[in-house]
C-alpha cells in the first residue's frame, strides 16, 4: 500500500532496525516503544488487520514473534521476567497504523510498562450471553464458511 509506513519499511523505502525476518514476515524495533525491547512483527503482504490476513503470512508472523521473544530472553542485558503480545484491531482498540502487526512488549517490572486492566461496568452482557452470541455467529461469519468449505473440501481429497 502506497501510504503504509510498515509496506515503505518492507519496501526498505524508510529505515527501521529490522532484528529478523522469514519469508513472510518482518521483526523490527518499535520506534516509540514501551519497554527496552519492544518489537513490532508485521506481514510483509500488506493487510489491515489480522482477520483480513492469509492464513501462511499469520503463521509467518507467529514463527517469527516466538523466535524474536526468545532471543529477547537469551539477551543477558535485558532479561525480561515476561512479555505482552498485543494487535490491536481498529482505531478504537488503539491501532495506530492499518497495517496488521504484532507487538512484543517485554515486561521488566509490575505496574509498569504496558498495562491490561478492566474497568468495571464496562462490560454490557452476562458471559453466557456472550456465549450464546459467539456460538451462533461462528456459523455466519465469512471465514467460518471458507474454513468449513476448504475442510470439507480437504476431508473429500483425504478419502480418494
Amino acid at each position: 500500500m502506497k501510504d503504509c509506513i510498515f509496506c515503505k519499511i518492507v519496501n526498505k523505502e524508510i529505515p527501521a532496525k529490522v532484528i529478523a525476518e522469514n519469508e513472510r514476515a518482518i521483526a523490527f524495533l518499535d520506534a516509540f516503544p514501551i519497554s527496552d525491547g519492544h518489537v513490532l512483527v508485521i506481514p510483509k503482504k500488506h493487510y489491515g488487520d489480522l482477520g483480513l490476513c492469509d492464513e501462511a503470512s499469520l503463521v509467518d508472523v507467529i514463527k517469527l514473534v516466538k523466535q524474536v521473544s526468545n532471543d529477547i530472553e537469551a539477551t543477558k542485558k535485558l532479561d525480561p521476567w515476561g512479555f505482552n503480545y498485543l494487535s490491536n484491531q481498529g482505531k478504537i482498540a488503539g491501532q495506530e497504523v492499518m497495517h496488521f502487526h504484532m507487538h512484543i512488549i517485554p515486561k521488566y517490572e509490575k505496574d509498569k510498562g504496558f498495562m491490561f486492566r478492566n474497568e468495571k461496568g464496562a462490560l454490557n452482557y452476562a458471559t453466557d450471553e456472550v456465549y450464546e452470541f459467539l456460538t451462533k455467529a461462528k456459523y455466519k461469519s465469512k471465514t467460518a464458511k471458507i474454513l468449513q468449505k476448504a475442510t470439507t473440501k480437504a476431508d473429500k481429497q483425504t478419502k480418494k
